[in-house]
């Protein structure tokens, strides 16, 4: 596709193809976040490629390490950096982040927020609202449309710097970091370029 063209979205709206990539980023963001991937989701991580640039660079380098991983070793990963005995390394909660303390403020105005967006936790969801992949699947929504109608960028915007700018740049910092990550340290190099490219191009609009 050429830049400028459109794709279909649920059969009565289109969507631009640079919002589509934006809404597929935050997804597979939200999706590795959100459980460690299986064997054939690593297979099409390891089929990744991007170009020259720093956001290009990082998704060739997650590929390259998907490649070299295996689902058990990942699954291990994701419990010493998530779950642990007791917790894991990380608290993946925008509450966490930004106040020291879980079921804070924010999750208060990030449940407001997606109320008014007529969004809210599924029933077979335990997590609360403002963990990582969780906000990262909201923000795709909005874009894509997919809780009903896409948000305007003037609205991405006010939530990207709410629920994802005022933590998640350092959240992912500490999961590169973080002395368990192996592919979820090429996975924080994603995210932080991406959130770099979400913030400057919102910047500009």
């Amino acid at each position: 596709m050429q830049s400028g063209e459109t794709i279909a979205v649920a059969g009565t709206k289109t969507l631009a193809e640079e919002d589509a990539l934006r809404a597929q980023v935050y997804d597979l963001l939200a999706n590795l976040l959100s459980k460690p991937p299986p064997d054939d989701e690593l297979k099409t991580l390891a089929g990744l490629s991007g170009d020259d640039s720093e956001m290009g660079r990082a998704i060739t380098a997650l590929a390259r390490v998907a490649a070299g991983s295996d689902a058990v070793a990942v699954s291990d990963e994701y419990h010493a950096l998530f779950v642990g005995i007791g917790r894991g390394e990380l608290l993946p909660y925008g509450s966490y982040y930004l106040t020291g303390f879980l079921h804070e403020k924010p999750l208060a105005r990030l449940r407001e927020d997606m109320t008014s967006f007529g969004v809210k936790r599924a029933d077979s969801v335990s997590e609360p609202e403002d963990h990582a992949a969780s906000v990262l699947e909201v923000m795709a929504g909005l874009i894509d449309g997919r809780f009903g109608t896409a948000a305007s960028l003037e609205q991405q915007k006010e939530f990207f710097d709410a629920h994802i700018e005022s933590w998640m740049t350092v959240f992912f910092q500490d999961l590169a970091g973080a002395s368990s990550s192996v592919l979820y340290a090429a996975l924080a190099q994603v995210g932080a370029r991406f959130l770099e490219v979400e913030a400057a191009a919102f910047t500009m609009d």
